[in-house]
């Protein structure tokens, strides 16, 4: 049996899903990453609990510092947040690879409680270079998820049309019938 992931958005890319790990329920803040045992939820959510990494604390410590990394360059700026994206990074390579299948990549680490952190902050670079516009932050005021466009026209704005795109045009409705 799988564990109950409570978060309100998931599916998004590693990277993202990763910041999404945080969210607001109720008005208030809530963190999946709050003990181990979020942890195991989210590496199982992401296809990470097959033996290569283990929830422990050290684990969530630095995914935890990864997630810190990625925050500060998603909703602050570039030239803070990439330093510390580097120093995630760089506890970890991908190793280019030949099988009997072909050609291929795997990533390696010096220490395995890296990984998760690692594979989100790599991620990342993925997004920014296939394409940098479409990473976006919900656009409703009193939200903190974040989600990658895959909107034909590129125009998505909110996490969840069924939840902050519809609190946005109730509240747009309330204003405009409280005005007349």
């Amino acid at each position: 049996m799988s564990p109950h992931d409570p978060r309100p958005l998931t599916g998004e890319p590693l990277s993202l899903d990763l910041l999404n790990t945080r969210w607001i329920e109720d008005g208030r803040p809530r963190d999946l990453l709050g003990d181990v045992d979020g942890l195991g939820v989210w590496l199982h959510a992401n296809g990470l609990d097959d033996g290569r990494f283990v929830a422990d604390d050290l684990t969530l410590r630095r995914t935890l510092q990864a997630r810190d990394a990625l925050l500060a360059v998603v909703d602050g700026s570039l030239e803070e947040g990439a330093a510390r994206v580097d120093a995630v990074l760089g506890e970890g390579r991908i190793r280019a690879t030949l099988t009997t299948a072909g050609g291929g990549e795997r990533a390696e680490f010096a220490d395995a409680s890296w990984g998760p952190g690692w594979l989100a902050a790599r991620n990342y670079l993925e997004l920014l270079a296939t394409a940098p516009d479409r990473i976006r932050h919900c656009a409703h005021e009193a939200c903190v998820l974040h989600f990658f466009d895959t909107s034909r026209n590129g125009t998505r704005r909110w996490c969840s049309m069924a939840a902050c795109g519809n609190r946005a045009k109730a509240s747009r409705h309330y204003a405009r019938s409280k005005d007349s």
